[in-house]
Parts: C-alpha cells; structure tokens; sequence
C-alpha cells in the first residue's frame, strides 16, 4: 500500500465519505492529532487567500484547527465545522470559531463566505453533494479549495507497517485498500482521489474549471515523532491498544534499523474552483 496510514487510504471507488466510523475516530485523542500532524504549507494558504474576493474563511473537517489557525494568522476570519465534538472542543481552545456537524448536514443560517477549505478531509464529504453546498454558501468569485498531503515512509519502514497492520487487522478496509493500490506510487493513489473532487466541482455545478495545484516540501522525523504521528492516522484510530502497540513495535524496530529517523518528502494536492457569478 502506498500510503498505508493515509487518511484518504480507502480508494475511491469505496465511497470513503460512507465510512463514518472511520471519519469520525480521529478525536480519540485531539492534543495528539494537533501535535503531530504537520500544518500545511505557507504558499498554499497565501496563494488561496490572494485570490478570494475577502477574508471570510469557512473551514470544513476542521478537526483541531491546524490550517483554521494558518489562515487566522495569515489575515482571514475563520468558522470551522467539524464532525466530532472532541476535535471542535480541542479547536475552541485554541481560539477557533467552530460549530459541530457534518458539512452536508450542517446549516449556514444565511451565511457567505470568500473560500471554503478542507485540508485532509474532503474524502469524508461526499463530492458532489460537498460541493454543491460549497458553491451555495460561497459568494461570487469565492474559491473552493480542498486539499491533502501525500506521503510514503521509507520502504523498510512501509513494509513494516504493512505486514504488521496485515497481521493485527486483515479485516480492514484499509487492508482492501492496499490490495486495490498495488503497485501504484503515493502520488497515483492520491492523484486519482483529487480526480474525483475537481469531478465533484464539475458535476455540482456553479464553478468555472477546477484547477489541480501540487506543493513539495519535507519534513524530518525521530523515532518518537513517527510513533507519535501514526496513531493519528485513518488505518490506527479505531485499533485496540495492544494491536496498536504491535504495529507500533514493528515500526519503531524498523526505523532503529534506518539509523533513527528519516526525511520524508511531502506533496501537498489541492482541487479547487472559483463560484462564477450569477
């Protein structure tokens, strides 16, 4: 599997926004997730905020604020909705407006806003349905802009992890998932996924051409930070502590035996259409 503890590891033709067990774990433990998932890059959050026609933020699948709070900091005024109390409570305290739905679920009470966001959790919102509401609450020359990073451990690493997570999990739709993504690339799997959300735009209707944008950066990780990092992801929120702490086992082995840590390349992929006017 190429990206076996993505969040959007379920493969597109899984209807992954279906799997609300799934969508909704990731507050199992908030300060965990806000502090070791990574925040998004900086060119991203300035090039979607230079070209909306104002500062009205509306963040989708908030969870605990990360990129609610690069667009505070970069100028905007941010709400965010989210799925799961314990993300928006952990967002709240950090000085996040949120409300707590699921976006097709969720009422705007006549609100507008310049953009919408979603970064890492669009493949929970159905994509046409999503962005239909998008392009509702939107004003005229607003911005979708839904957004994910990609990402593949070292091999020695990944392998580890999939034969582990095989073992404690074989049942898993992310097992499935692996099976369906063999021998396609991170990039390939994901790419295919934003296919489908810039379709979601199409078929919705109200926005001019979906536009694809790609941002590559990296990131270094310990032992510790990698162990810290994958709990947080889709495949481990819902695992039982001792099968966790199995996965966990075999990674950590894996990454003492790469000399303790490791540079992972990211590509952060964006989809995203401007509401036309009228």
């Amino acid at each position: 599997m190429p990206t076996p503890v993505g969040d959007q590891a379920l493969p597109p033709s899984s209807q992954p926004h279906q799997h609300r067990q799934v969508a909704e774990s990731f507050g199992v433990d908030p300060r965990r997730y806000d502090r070791a998932r990574p925040s998004y890059p900086p060119a991203l959050v300035e090039r979607i905020l230079s070209t909306v026609p104002g500062p009205d933020v509306l963040d989708v699948g908030c969870g605990t604020g990360i990129e609610a709070r690069q667009f505070r900091a970069a100028g905007a005024t941010v709400l965010g909705v989210d799925p799961d109390e314990r993300m928006a409570a952990y967002a709240r305290s950090t000085g996040v407006d949120v409300e707590v739905a699921t976006f097709e679920d969720w009422d705007p009470s006549g609100r507008e806003f310049d953009a919408v966001v979603a970064g890492q959790s669009w493949h929970w919102v159905d994509p046409v349905v999503g962005a239909a509401k998008a392009a509702r609450v939107l004003r005229p020359g607003g911005r979708l802009a839904v957004f994910a990073h990609v990402f593949a451990a070292p091999p020695a690493v990944s392998g580890a992890f999939a034969e582990a997570f095989a073992r404690v999990a074989p049942d898993s739709p992310f097992a499935a998932a692996a099976a369906s993504s063999a021998g396609r690339s991170a990039l390939e799997t994901y790419r295919a996924g934003f296919v489908t959300f810039a379709d979601g735009m199409r078929r919705a209707g109200g926005f001019a051409e979906p536009e694809q944008w790609s941002f590559e950066w990296e990131q270094s990780y310990t032992r510790d930070q990698w162990l810290d990092h994958l709990p947080t992801t889709g495949a481990l929120t819902r695992l039982p502590a001792d099968a966790l702490a199995r996965v966990l086992d075999a990674v950590g082995t894996a990454v003492d035996g790469i000399g303790g840590g490791f540079t992972l390349p990211y590509t952060t992929l964006a989809a995203t259409a401007v509401r036309r006017a009228g």
